[in-house]
């Protein structure tokens, strides 16, 4: 059985602004903006616990905050490092590169999809798509898309979150 948690007062404000955007009895419609308001307040991941409280909270049955949380990529059920890095490899982007540039933060990070520095300050993940094809190769760090990379543009970029 997983410990009993409550949603701070902040992180319930912010989803009852989310609620108020829906009609009245339909504040499932939150479900996503509680999950990164609630991921983003305990330091980047979910727990059964957190989970749990959503589903309490905007009163759904909690299978279905566990069913969403594991269907898009954008939720963590495990710590992550400070910066999420999400490689981008959609076609346009793996046309321009996307492969050279997840085998370099690969080698540069020395991890592989989906894990986490030692040091705990990097998780590398592969999206399927981040909507800015245009830029491609690119990826998103935390919230801020890097656009048009490089090796070389990878590293710098690198170097300015150490």
């Amino acid at each position: 059985m997983s410990e009993t948690v409550t949603l701070s007062k902040a992180a319930c404000e912010q989803i009852d602004h989310w609620i108020a955007k829906f009609p009245e009895n339909h504040q499932q419609s939150a479900l996503l903006a509680a999950l990164h308001i609630v991921q983003e307040e305990n330091g980047g991941h979910l727990t059964d616990a957190l989970m749990q409280a959503i589903a309490d909270y905007l009163k759904i049955p909690a299978i279905a905050v566990y069913e969403v949380a594991t269907f898009y990529m954008m939720y963590d059920l495990k710590p992550t490092g400070k910066y999420k890095l999400y490689v981008c490899t959609n076609i346009a982007c793996q046309l321009r590169g996307s492969d050279e540039i997840m085998d370099h933060l690969k080698k540069r990070l020395k991890v592989d999809k989906g894990e986490t520095t030692k040091d705990g300050k990097f998780t590398l993940k592969e999206f399927e798509c981040l909507g800015a094809c245009i830029g491609a190769p690119m990826m998103q760090i935390n919230k801020d898309y890097h656009e048009n990379l490089t090796p070389k543009k990878v590293d710098e970029i690198l170097k300015g979150l150490t």
